[in-house]
């Protein structure tokens, strides 16, 4: 049987994580979380100007010894799957390789995204132990790569990142993909800037580089509200997307984000929520340098964080943490992908969901 990876809902119902999708649904609190997303570092070593963290950056890493022994509290903890993510760049700090080792051989999935420049470092790691790997991209050639992805000295880097990408499609156990978030902005000069026209290149691109999928995806403000486009680019995406729909096979994949799904609907910026706590708090967790937040959209947001991963053992923090400090309805009218995911946990409260399936596939909910 196979299964849809970016169906989230249908993630709710494999058999492994059944008991605390229970848990979370009847809205009482989880004995721990099944999925976490990681920030090792906040540093970075490119100056994307769209940069959704750009303001968060620089802020701390942890240390290779505190970094290594999260990832043993995970374990304890019976966490499914870690999402290695930033913040910063979760490849930049030295005990990545580490973590991704006690993870891997633990048996827990790992995923990893990365903007790519430090793939070649923690190669063998990546290849042996990664679920999936997912590279930030953004572009099909190296001008517009510097353009949206410069390095801190404002230089393209564009083809030390497809080489390494070629070195961990050569390697690879997992699956690799190519991010192309569509972004355009407004020069002083009244110029617009824009990536939209390369979509095509670069999904060929990934595709001779043995890229398992594609992955085209609209961008967010600061806010996490969907940033709207011209109607014209979104049709120019999707003629290109159509054109490279002759690339897929068993082997390679063109995906299609919520976001750019979203914008195809005409769904505005604002995603109203009729409840007040979200069940899936209780199932997935962000753990940072500066603190552990409720969620990833949360990151950074003072009302949204649970404790401090530095100094507390996470399971401590998640112990004596309450989860429903934020209010989906007052705090989160941005897109958010697991709103579906909530709504799908109150159907299950009441009796109503699905009956569990009899396999696991993808533990990353």
């Amino acid at each position: 049987m196979t299964h849809d990876r970016l169906d989230l809902v249908s993630k709710l119902y494999q058999p492994s994580g059944w008991p605390r999708i229970l848990e979370a649904a009847s809205g009482s609190p989880s004995g721990a979380p099944l999925v976490v997303d990681l920030d090792p570092t906040t540093f970075c070593d490119l100056a994307c100007p769209e940069c959704i963290s750009g303001k968060l950056l620089n802020q701390g890493r942890f240390t290779p010894e505190r970094l290594a022994a999260l990832a043993e509290e995970l374990v304890a903890l019976s966490v499914r799957a870690v999402v290695l993510i930033g913040g910063g760049e979760p490849l930049a700090h030295r005990g990545t390789r580490r973590v991704l080792r006690i993870l891997g051989e633990a048996g827990l999935a790992v995923g990893v995204v990365t903007n790519g420049t430090m793939i070649r470092q923690n190669l063998t790691e990546l290849a042996q132990y990664a679920s999936w790997v997912r590279v930030s991209v953004d572009a099909g050639t190296a001008e517009t790569y510097g353009r949206f992805r410069p390095d801190r000295k404002g230089r393209s880097v564009f083809d030390k990142v497809i080489g390494n990408m070629r070195l961990l499609a050569a390697e690879k156990k997992g699956a690799l993909g190519y991010s192309f978030l569509v972004m355009s902005r407004q020069e002083p000069d009244g110029t617009t800037v824009t990536n939209h026209h390369e979509v095509l290149r670069a999904a060929e691109l990934a595709h001779d580089i043995g890229c398992d999928y594609f992955e085209t995806k609209a961008m967010f403000d600061d806010d996490h509200h969907i940033v709207q486009v011209p109607r014209t680019m979104l049709d120019s995406v999707d003629r290109q997307l159509a054109e490279a729909a002759r690339l897929e096979s068993d082997r390679f994949q063109l995906v299609n984000s919520s976001t750019l799904t979203s914008l195809r609907g005409h769904v505005g910026p604002v995603q109203p929520k009729a409840y007040d706590r979200c069940r899936v708090a209780e199932l997935r967790t962000l753990i940072t340098p500066s603190g552990v937040y409720v969620c990833a959209y949360h990151r950074g947001n003072p009302l949204a964080r649970i404790g401090d991963a530095v100094t507390e053992d996470l399971a401590t923090i998640w112990q004596k943490s309450d989860r429903g400090i934020v209010d989906p309805s007052r705090d989160c009218r941005f897109h958010c992908a697991r709103h579906r995911s909530n709504l799908e946990l109150e159907r299950i409260a009441e009796g109503t969901g699905e009956p569990p399936l009899t396999e696991d596939y993808d533990p990353f909910l």
